[in-house]
């Protein structure tokens, strides 16, 4: 596990923009079967996750359409609320960083790691715009 003065920072990136943080597996559950549209951010401390998630998630919600709720879950910290997100979006692999849409308790959209690399924080943001578009 990751210690909490290095990734504290990391959460508050997301949480002071109106992300709640779910730290234990029941709390993913409650979450990912609200009514609506939920966005959960599965964070990272790697590179692109600070370089290109995190900004790209963040600018995709300055547009006209955007999830009902927030959440984000970190990989290497919250452990058991990450396997239990990551059972949410089978057939996925595992991920991080990682983005999940869910609509009324279902997975509609998933970006995983390999989405993220290697792409700019813009052209995630177009992305994510796009599927809200279709699904919020």
């Amino acid at each position: 596990m990751y210690p909490a003065e290095l990734t504290s920072p990391m959460v508050a990136d997301l949480t002071t923009v109106g992300f709640t943080e779910l730290k234990t597996p029941a709390q993913v559950d409650a979450a990912f079967k609200q009514s609506g549209t939920v966005l959960c951010v599965v964070n990272s401390v790697c590179g692109c996750a600070a370089g290109a998630c995190r900004p790209g998630v963040k600018a995709s919600l300055k547009g006209d359409k955007r999830p009902d709720h927030l959440t984000t879950v970190f990989a290497g910290v919250d452990n058991d609320a990450v396997m239990q997100a990551r059972q949410h979006f089978l057939p996925y692999p595992p991920s991080s960083p990682a983005i999940g849409l869910f609509k009324d308790g279902k997975l509609v959209h998933f970006v995983e790691r390999h989405h993220i690399e290697g792409r700019s924080a813009e052209m995630i943001a177009e992305h994510l715009k796009m599927v809200f578009a279709e699904f919020c």
